[in-house]
Parts: C-alpha cells; sequence; structure tokens
C-alpha cells in the first residue's frame, strides 16, 4: 500500500542502476564516451547433494529441515579424496543430462557439472549472466534439481550442511563489471600502467571492508553457520584474496617504492610432446572469502540455498557509493592522472587491512584479523544486527535501494527465519528421539536378555559376557538420551521470550548446544545397535546409496 519493495528484485534492480550511473561518470573521466551502460554480471556456481529418494524419505530430519539431525559417520567419508572429480556415476550422469537440457528450454546457459568433494557431493555453474538474470536463473537451477532428481528416483538436497563430518554446500559468487565491450575488472598485461583497473581495484577493496559487516549479513542464516569456517567454506572473517602479482603491485603503491613485476614461470613438464606454459599468477586461495581470480571477484560464502540476490545488492551498492566518491574528487582534479594515482594510494594505505593472501582456517589469522580490527561474526544472531548500524541503513538510503522501514523489516524476518529453522530442528530431533530411537534401542536390548536369559537357561556353562556387557553399555545409553531429551525439551520450552534478537540469541545459547548433546548420545548409541534394529537410514546409506 505503501509502495515497499517487498521482494529480492525490485532492490537488486535498484542497486545496478546505482552501479551503472556511478561508474559511468569514472568512465567518462577516462575519455570513455562511447559505452552507455556498465552491467554487473555474475555466474553463480551451485553445489547440492544428490541421494536416493526412498532413503531420503524415510528420514523425517531431512523431510522437515533439509539435513540430518542424527547420524553417526560412515566407516568412509571424504578422507581419500577419491570423489573430488572423480568418475560420474551413471545415475547422476543421467540427471545431469536431463537437468542440463530442461535448464536449457528455460535459457539457462548450465555449462560445467562435476563431483565436488564429499561423497553424493556434486557442483553445476553456469555461463555469466547480466546480475538480475543470474539471480533468476539459479532460483530456477534449485527448482529444476528437485524436480529432476525426483524423476531419476533421487532427492536433492541443497541445505548449506546435510550431512556432519562432510563437507557442506555453498554458492559461489563470481562477479565483475563490464561495459558491453569491457572488463573493467581484467588488469590486461601491464596492470601497474592501467589506471582505470587500478581504480575500480580500489573501489572494491574499499567497500568490501568498509560494509564487510554488512556482506556478512547476507550470507547469514542457520544453515550457513554450520558451514563458515568448517575446514570446507571461508571463515566468517572476510578478507581479500588479490594473488601474487596484485599484491606486490598493491605493496608498491602503498610503500611508493618501484614495482619490479615477477618474472613469468614456465611451467616445465618435461614431456617434449606437451608444450610449456605459464604458470598463473592469480591462483585461487580456497580459504578466501572474497578472491580475485583473475577479472572478477568470487564472493564464496553464500551458502547453497540461498538466494544470490542479497549478496549482489550489497556489493553493487557498496562499490557505487566508493565510485561516486571518487567521481565526486577526481571531477575537479586540475592534473587527472596524478589525482588518480593519489586516489588509489590513500585507498590502498586505508583499507590495506583487509587484504589476506595466506590461510583463513589458521587460529594465527583470528588473531591478526582482530589485530586488524576486522569483523568475526561467527554466527548469525551476531552478524544480523549490523544491519541496522547508521552507517548501512545511510547506504541503502542514499542510492535508493532501501528505506529505513524496508531494511528493518528485513531484519526481523531474518531473525524470524532463523528462530523458526532452529525451533523445527529441535521438534523434529525430540520427535525421531522419543519415537523411532528409544523404540529402537529398546527392542534391541530386549533381544539381547531374551537372548542372555535362553544360553543361561540352556546351559549354566554358556557365557553370556557378551550380551551383558553390550546390554550394560546401551541401557547406559538409553538412560542418558532420555535425559538429554528431557533438556532438550526444556530449553526449547524456555526459548521463547523477549523480543526476535533476544529469542534467537536464546535459540543458538541454549537450544543448540542442547540438539548437539542429544544427538552426540543419539549417534553413540546408532554405532552400538544392531543395524536391522536402527530406525531410519544411516550415513553409510545415504552416501553411498545412489550406484
Amino acid at each position: 500500500y505503501r509502495g515497499e519493495a517487498l521482494d529480492k528484485k525490485t532492490p537488486l534492480l535498484r542497486s545496478m542502476q546505482a552501479i551503472n550511473e556511478q561508474a559511468l561518470r569514472i568512465l567518462r573521466l577516462f575519455g570513455n564516451t562511447t559505452s552507455h551502460r556498465v552491467i554487473p554480471y555474475v555466474g553463480p556456481e551451485q553445489e547440492y547433494f544428490l541421494v536416493d529418494r526412498e532413503k531420503y524419505l524415510k528420514r523425517r530430519d531431512l523431510i522437515y529441515t533439509g539435513r540430518t539431525l542424527f547420524g553417526a559417520p560412515a566407516p568412509k567419508g571424504q578422507e581419500m579424496d577419491d570423489h573430488y572429480y572423480g568418475v560420474i556415476r551413471e545415475r547422476v550422469g543421467g540427471f545431469m543430462k536431463e537437468l542440463n537440457e530442461e535448464l536449457w528450454k528455460l535459457g539457462v546457459a548450465a555449462k560445467t557439472q562435476h563431483n565436488e568433494v564429499a561423497p553424493a557431493q556434486h557442483e553445476l555453474a553456469p555461463i555469466f549472466s547480466t546480475t538480475n538474470i543470474a539471480v533468476d536463473h539459479n532460483q530456477l537451477t534449485m527448482e529444476m534439481m528437485k524436480r529432476v532428481a525426483t524423476r531419476h528416483g533421487m532427492a536433492c538436497l541443497l541445505h548449506e550442511k546435510p550431512f556432519d563430518g562432510v563437507n557442506g554446500s555453498g554458492k559461489h559468487n563470481n562477479w565483475s563489471i563490464s561495459t558491453p565491450t569491457e572488463n573493467l575488472l581484467d588488469p590486461g598485461k601491464t596492470p601497474m600502467e592501467n589506471l582505470q583497473f587500478l581504480l575500480f581495484l580500489a573501489a572494491v577493496i574499499k567497500a568490501v571492508d568498509q560494509y564487510q559487516d554488512l556482506l556478512r549479513v547476507t550470507v547469514a542464516s542457520a544453515g550457513n553457520d554450520h558451514r563458515l569456517g568448517a575446514n570446507e567454506a571461508p571463515p566468517a572473517i572476510i578478507s581479500i584474496f588479490v594473488g601474487e602479482e596484485l599484491e606486490a603491485i598493491i605493496e608498491s603503491i602503498a610503500s611508493g617504492a618501484d614495482y619490479i613485476a615477477p618474472a613469468k614461470t614456465r611451467m616445465e613438464l618435461g614431456v617434449d610432446i606437451l608444450p610449456t606454459f605459464s604458470k598463473d599468477t592469480t591462483d585461487r586461495n580456497r580459504t578466501s572469502p572474497f578472491a580475485f581470480t583473475g577479472n572478477k571477484f568470487e564472493f564464496r560464502m553464500p551458502g547453497s540455498a540461498m538466494s544470490i540476490a542479497d549478496a549482489n545488492i550489497v556489493l553493487n551498492t557498496a562499490v557505487a557509493k566508493e565510485l561516486k566518491g571518487y567521481a565526486d574528487e577526481l571531477e575537479n582534479a586540475e592534473d587527472f592522472d596524478t589525482a588518480v594515482i593519489k586516489l588509489v594510494k590513500r585507498t590502498i594505505r586505508d583499507h590495506k587491512r583487509i587484504i589476506f593472501n595466506g590461510n583463513g582456517y589458521s587460529r594465527e589469522w583470528e588473531q591478526e584479523a582482530e589485530k586488524r580490527g576486522l569483523c568475526n561474526l561467527k554466527y548469525t544472531v551476531d552478524a544480523l544486527p549490523c544491519v541496522l548500524e547508521r552507517k548501512n541503513i545511510e547506504l541503502f538510503e542514499e542510492f535508493g535501494i532501501f528505506s529505513e522501514a524496508e531494511v528493518r523489516a528485513r531484519y526481523e524476518v531474518s531473525l524470524e527465519n532463523y528462530t523458526k529453522a532452529l525451533h523445527i530442528e529441535a521438534l523434529t530431533m525430540l520427535d525421531m528421539a522419543k519415537k523411532q530411537i528409544v523404540p529402537a534401542v529398546a527392542a534391541y536390548m530386549g533381544d539381547l536378555a531374551d537372548t542372555a536369559c535362553s544360553k543361561k537357561a540352556l546351559s549354566s556353562a554358556l557365557s553370556t559376557r557378551a550380551e551383558e556387557t553390550l546390554l550394560a553399555k546401551l541401557s547406559a545409553g538409553a538412560d542418558m538420551l532420555v535425559e538429554k531429551i528431557d533438556e532438550l525439551q526444556a530449553a526449547v520450552d524456555g526459548a521463547s521470550r523477549g523480543d526476535s534478537l533476544q529469542e534467537a540469541a536464546c535459540y543458538k545459547d541454549r537450544v543448540l548446544p542442547k540438539m548437539a548433546e542429544l544427538r552426540a548420545v543419539a549417534d553413540a548409541l546408532e554405532l552400538a545397535t544392531g543395524k536391522d534394529y536402527w530406525p531410519f537410514p544411516t550415513y553409510a546409506d545415504l552416501l553411498f546409496g545412489v550406484n
């Protein structure tokens, strides 16, 4: 009724308009009068799991929450690294073939497909599209994955962490900005002399540093909390990886020292019939949340189930903000080239803290990031309030992306989604534990006791040590299981108090730990209970059940 945007499309288009207007101002200063449009492009890589549908339907946790709330590790996981880029199984290959055909019918240019790191995990990557189209295509891709999987007797899992102990799934947001004829993030053969590239690079560096908290908010969810920083995805600390060559350029700009281009290293393979080629100087730091990969930036934090609209709204708007400041300053410059160099140098000096090319998983980086003053917002509850900070609301208002009312509405919705997701998970755990796991363990104990009694009745010389030892272990575990069920129930009953942030914090601090404790007891019981008695498919069944 009042014209507020309730969707993601409208603010995304607004952000694209903002970066278009400000980038064109910069291009005009460089003498480009022929380009009339600057477009942010995105290529989102989509990770997912495929499991057998019959087994999926026997798991209430997968049906209700998208992830397994119970499950002991399978004897084999991903430790052999034999699934990553391995041979695609025939059944999965059939799914991928049909998926591609269905996506092509919809105009989605799906191109790359391969096995991912975890068993039963795969990835699809499309050709780059204009950002608003790429967002739509990704939503269509996720929907089509589920439909096609069903036709092949499988279920597609898009949760960020469907299985504990193996890699979760993300969505890598490959972002660049271009005119119809030129990629503005392409450094060219001599990046140190490419002032236009250096200025756009500086704008991205400053934008990510200034609005690192806002970027973290765009990837905050209950599911992604399980994935970030777990040696399979970037940490919650946002930093930028730039590669060897750009790092040397940035260092020389910041210090004022002469830049010495690294010598091109030739890769010698030692086989006459194979050609030599230059070693790549960009690399791809798999631990980096925001990595420069040749002529684009790869934002690797979004979770697999998320819309990429939010991340791109913030990226576009934050970079537009910095380009606007640059244009305001440079339009009045007497010596344009000198002013650009001075501006780039100042930006690098002031925002160099966000650049990090090392191991993002290390404890040392966490300590170093704290010294640099970088945000370490590990959980959704920590991150979401950042969106209400005055600088962030002013960013959206300045470019007409969101009003303050629209920002606050989305904040409340995000908190509610987080709380409800955990509430459903807790209730599902209680239901499965009470109605499936407790009866299964009791049945197994009953049969063990009957066996022991039968042996004793047959002959006092027969040993019942094995049955008695296992019974004692199961009995103690069953008692602990019931205790943990009661504790989780009490935590859930006491969680719905206070405002939305307090309630969300209560679920994080009280309910989640009790869920973890209940799971640990149940998973131990799974390993001690006979296979035929366990009430639902195990990790071994799910991860290795698609042939």
